[in-house]
């Protein structure tokens, strides 16, 4: 397996019109600079709050292929993206996937793009760590909900707790700087978060708490998995002393600092306070769906345009189109009069 990028040929630009090079500003006058792409539904967790126990994933002819996911993505990078996140389901069990990071590369070469990265489960950085890093990857988020190995297989259905673990280590010696993300879930991980907290910050990690979202059919309640972080910010505060920063990484997280730790520790609530208002991210999905929003259920399809013509004339028209259209905020809300999905897709369908 190649474990350089630096001898990868840059694609071959083409002019661009002034409609191409035109930044991407929705109707609330937010800057368009944060892609996150998925690149498969597969995983090869199934982890409770995400997934369905028995999943039925895309047949492959349905996804974009390596090469037509680089397009999509360059022409969101020459419309103003700086910073671009692969996701899943699970990035790394894409075949092939290092061809897509090593095709990417060039954009961070030519300092067209700040940031290359992913969200993964861990599961085979130990074999990709190396060749991440090689490609211009300098920080990755690990989704890591428990450190007890009873209660991450119980969470993940199927998770192999050592191997995340060796391939946190891997991450890090191959130069990576990593974040934990832990989703919070009521009676079952509460206890872990505050030695999650030390483990993370003894490490050099900083650590994300997010709040269930409401995205898609499961067999658990949601109810009955939603914590607020607001309940959890408040034990949290028992044990340490919180500084809020105007630390930002381009997401959704708000930070403090833990004064104890001398670390890092972002809240995500999608609920409990959204996160709305300065919103600079679009997804897409790995068919070629561009979400404006997490939580709304408009979309547009930018696979027929890619595959339509050569050209990126229609590809960059669909996208004007959509951001055009891109809400104000999400309409998340979990309670006893909402129980079900607030929208019916996976996380793992939207990408991460």
């Amino acid at each position: 397996m190649n474990q350089s990028c630096t001898d990868l040929k840059a694609a071959p630009s083409t002019p661009q019109s002034q409609t191409e090079a035109r930044p991407l500003v929705d109707p609330f006058g937010r800057a368009i600079s944060y892609l996150r792409i998925s690149v498969t539904d597969r995983c090869d967790f199934r982890c409770v709050y995400c997934m369905a126990e028995d999943m039925s994933f895309l047949p492959k002819a349905d996804l974009l292929t390596l090469e037509e996911l680089d397009r999509l993505c360059s022409a969101f990078i020459a419309r103003g993206t700086r910073k671009l996140r692969l996701t899943g389901g699970e990035p790394l069990v894409r075949r092939n996937i290092m061809r897509l990071f090593e095709g990417l590369a060039r954009h961070l070469e030519s300092g067209s793009l700040d940031e290359l990265t992913l969200t993964t489960n861990g599961s085979r950085l130990g074999f990709f760590a190396p060749e991440l890093a090689a490609c211009g990857v300098r920080r990755i988020n690990v989704s890591l909900d428990s450190r007890e190995p009873e209660t991450f297989k119980a969470i993940t259905r199927r998770g192999d707790l050592a191997q995340v673990l060796k391939g946190i280590d891997a991450a890090q010696n191959a130069g990576l700087d990593v974040k934990i993300n832990m989703v919070a879930l009521k009676g079952v991980n509460e206890a872990e978060i505050v030695p999650m907290i030390r483990w993370a910050h003894a490490r050099n990690m900083d650590l994300t708490l997010i709040e269930v979202m409401p995205m898609g059919a499961i067999e658990p309640e949601r109810l009955d998995q939603y914590l607020p972080l607001s309940t959890v910010r408040a034990e949290i505060a028992k044990h340490f002393t919180l500084r809020d920063l105007a630390y930002r990484t381009g997401g959704p997280a708000r930070y403090v600092e833990v004064a104890e730790t001398g670390g890092r520790l972002g809240f995500i609530t999608p609920l409990t306070h959204n996160f709305c208002e300065s919103c600079n991210r679009v997804r897409v999905t790995c068919t070629g769906t561009l979400y404006m929003c997490l939580g709304q259920e408009d979309a547009a399809d930018l696979r027929t345009p890619l595959r339509a013509s050569p050209s990126d004339a229609l590809l960059h028209a669909a996208i004007e189109d959509a951001i055009a259209r891109k809400p104000k905020g999400h309409d998340f809300k979990i309670d006893r009069a909402h129980k079900g999905p607030a929208v019916p897709r996976h996380m793992s369908v939207t990408g991460g």
